[in-house]
């Protein structure tokens, strides 16, 4: 199976009350290389932290998904989209058990392809004998997630907390090691949460998701909040990762951070659950194809902070008419490039 992170027509639909339905991702189409960084941007509220939970595996209950999301582990995958539906989405399948699940996921009535995730597994909810291989969070994919230190344990030690995190991945790494590769003093490893700094607990994030040397890693906003010194420092921290042969899904809404340090390889621009341009990022920043892309461009301070043409859209029973296009579109290949049409 090929390396890396594939993600397919990904389409998220969360129900919401009274009948209403939130179109959180729509076809979303990524290939993340190893050795590479793919930076998914967007206004806030477009769908692009849901990607990065469906990726994970930790979208809600009620939630139903489409498409697929594939992890490349060299002789062995996983389908997560498909996990999504089975016994215990936490797991890796050999090749020669692919197939072999008894259990299937419901369909949403009206909606061709799209899994209700709910763990439907066999008979009486166990799975079956040798079918379980073993967990692939924090092994084979590691999210770095806003705001990082709300995600540590507020009463124990930051050093604790990683050498638990080792000892449950079963790797040789120490505190020590993964705080000084994650560009953090081994000093700090005696602190609490509440004692970081913002680049600080970021920086203990990353660590945290070295300590399996993942295949993949997914950083979510990892620099948010954070100034401008602070934010170089995470994105090289990153690129460094994928120098070292891991595959990045950086997902962001700081584009003037990718443009001042080219951290990134490829560029996926999102509106209102969709992509409407992906392509290699130097050349999406230099010509942008899309209408879209290029209002994001011309907001950024440094050139002009001109206002966006179109609202936010609101994502609960969203329309397929996307107001670039004055109507449905669709996403086409045009060379090196993915830019989104509208639909003839």
């Amino acid at each position: 199976m090929r390396q890396g992170l594939r993600i397919d027509s990904l389409t998220v639909r969360i129900p919401v009350r009274r009948g209403a339905v939130v179109h959180a991702v729509s076809e979303v189409s990524l290939d993340v290389a190893p050795g590479t960084v793919t930076a998914l941007v967007g206004e806030s509220g477009c769908g692009k932290s849901v990607v990065a939970s469906a990726v994970m595996g930790t979208l809600p209950p009620e939630a139903v998904v489409g498409g697929a999301v594939r992890l490349g582990l060299g002789d062995r995958g996983i389908d997560v989209v498909r996990h999504l539906g089975s016994a215990e989405p936490d797991s890796v399948e050999e090749p020669s058990q692919r197939g072999a699940r008894r259990g299937r996921s419901s369909v949403e009535p009206g909606a061709p392809g799209l899994t209700r995730r709910r763990r439907i597994g066999l008979p009486g909810g166990r799975p079956a004998r040798g079918h379980l291989v073993e967990p692939y969070r924090g092994r084979h994919i590691a999210l770095i997630p806003q705001s990082a230190s709300t995600h540590f344990t507020p009463v124990r030690t930051i050093g604790s907390q990683l050498a638990e995190t080792i000892a449950a991945l079963g790797t040789s790494h120490t505190p020590a090691d993964l705080s000084r590769r994650a560009g953090l003093d081994p000093s700090a490893l005696d602190l609490y949460p509440h004692q970081l700094s913002g680049g600080m607990a970021q920086r203990t994030a990353v660590a945290a998701a070295l300590a399996g040397d993942p295949a993949v890693i997914v950083a979510d906003e990892p620099t948010a909040g954070l100034d401008r010194d602070h934010t170089d420092r995470i994105g090289a921290l990153l690129r460094a990762c994928a120098d070292a042969g891991a595959a990045v899904l950086l997902i962001t809404h700081d584009l003037s951070h990718l443009r001042r340090t080219g951290i990134a390889d490829t560029v996926a621009v999102m509106y209102a659950s969709r992509l409407m341009e992906v392509g290699p990022a130097a050349e999406v920043f230099a010509d942008p194809w899309h209408d879209y892309t290029r209002d994001l461009l011309a907001a950024l301070p440094e050139n002009g902070l001109h206002p966006l043409p179109h609202p936010p859209r609101e994502l609960t029973n969203l329309s397929d008419s996307c107001p670039y296009a004055g109507g449905p579109t669709t996403l086409v290949p045009v060379e090196q490039r993915l830019i989104r049409r509208a639909r003839s």
